[in-house]
């Protein structure tokens, strides 16, 4: 990318993804700062050959493409000694969208993606484009000018993706805090509808994951006779021998979550599918849940 060109920086790019091979090139190449998505890093904190590669260079954690629980922001930070730093964008975006530094001063950025980068417009907005206040949920939008000018050769689909005045719409879901920051809510097509209210599975996710028990877990619906939707929780635990109950996640859940948002069912797995770019497959997910 040319911002690294300007900076002077080595870029390691990797033919093909893997734990190992991506922590032997940081303890090789002393490495200060690791591009990663979150599942990604989530297979090197549990990689079973972690402790034989030395990775006392790194200094900074960027993590793009995928949520970030705060979990694995916690135990990034705890076992590699890392600032952490969440970014938002999009290829339609320009790849330039929002930030979140996570470190010693900004530890409130933890479950954001923080704010607009300089010279990036975002805001909120319903359905309607009419800009939402702090705490609603509506769609993320993007106003810059590293925006796309559109999509080549589908004007339709151009047409979609801006609002009348400009703005560029990204389908994921956020609100905005009282402190400005960001907070991602998930897509609007992961949604599912339960008794006639809206979930969004990523909102769950955040709140479940902090179960010590859980080391992965996804939300996804699953067709009911009576609610329509409901919730079903995919988890891949800590202690394949000791794995949490659906009763210990719904309590852990309660606490943060209204009732009609908690698991009514689960599934364990020993991993979760992910796609060819290292994000959880819910597509996958739901076939799984499903059969």
């Amino acid at each position: 990318a040319p911002w690294y060109a300007r900076l002077g920086c080595t870029v390691h790019v990797m033919p093909r993804w893997t734990a190992e091979d991506a922590m032997a090139l940081v303890a090789e190449h002393r490495i200060a700062t690791l591009g990663v998505v979150a599942p990604q890093l989530a297979l090197i904190l549990s990689s079973a050959g972690r402790a034989s590669h030395d990775l006392s260079s790194l200094r900074l954690v960027i993590a793009g493409g995928a949520p970030s629980p705060a979990p694995l922001v916690d135990r990034a930070r705890r076992e590699l000694g890392v600032d952490y730093s969440v970014r938002w964008s999009s290829t339609e975006s320009g790849g330039v969208g929002l930030a979140a530094l996570i470190d010693g001063a900004n530890p409130d950025a933890i479950g954001t993606i923080g704010h607009p980068r300089p010279g990036i417009g975002a805001r909120i907005a319903d359905d309607t484009g009419e800009p939402l206040g702090a705490g609603e949920v509506g769609e993320l939008q993007i106003n810059s000018p590293t925006m796309m000018d559109g999509y080549l050769g589908d004007d339709e689909a151009t047409r979609d993706a801006f609002t009348p005045d400009g703005w560029l719409r990204t389908g994921d879901l956020a609100h905005v805090r009282d402190d400005g920051r960001f907070v991602l809510d998930g897509r609007d097509s992961d949604m599912y509808i339960r008794g006639g209210y809206n979930v969004h599975p990523q909102e769950v996710e955040a709140v479940l994951a902090e179960n010590p028990a859980v080391r992965a877990i996804a939300v996804v619906p699953r067709p009911d006779d009576v609610m329509g939707e409901i919730g079903v929780a995919v988890v891949v635990a800590e202690s394949p021998g000791d794995p949490p109950s659906l009763e210990e996640l719904r309590s852990t859940g309660a606490k943060r979550l209204a009732r009609h948002k908690l698991p009514e069912a689960m599934l364990l797995v020993d991993h979760l599918p992910l796609t060819d770019a290292i994000k959880v497959d819910r597509v996958r997910i739901g076939e799984m849940v499903r059969r």
